[in-house]
């Protein structure tokens, strides 16, 4: 279950960087190496509101585009229960915590290898 956070690319950690500073909740993120082939990793977190989703998503999307990585998609900015930010290598799921119980990602990539990242 837990693979030390500094093996995973620095992309994806510039990436939980800016959601804690958003207090994500539950930021797990799913290896899908050889689990999938439309994407790397899938990085899963929790908001307490849809306020909140939006401001992690935003802080995730203004720190990568800093940094030169732009999303090739977003979809769910407007309700945000669920944002999605697709930049390809890898997905950002954020979550209110009501969404994220019911499509329940972590189970349905339970092949995954999993990393839970500490708060």
């Amino acid at each position: 279950v837990n693979r030390a956070r500094d093996t995973l690319p620095p992309v994806l950690g510039w990436a939980i960087s800016a959601a804690q500073e958003k207090k994500a909740e539950k930021v797990t993120v799913l290896d899908l190496h050889g689990v999938a082939s439309f994407t790397d990793y899938f990085l899963i977190c929790s908001g307490t509101s849809n306020r909140q989703v939006q401001a992690i998503s935003d802080a995730v999307e203004e720190r990568l585009g800093q940094r030169g990585w732009n999303p090739a998609q977003i979809e769910g900015r407007a309700l945000a229960e669920w944002v999605l930010i697709d930049y390809r290598d890898f997905i950002v799921h954020i979550f209110t915590e009501r969404a994220r119980l019911f499509y329940d990602l972590e189970r349905l990539w339970r092949a995954s290898k999993r990393t839970e990242i500490a708060e």
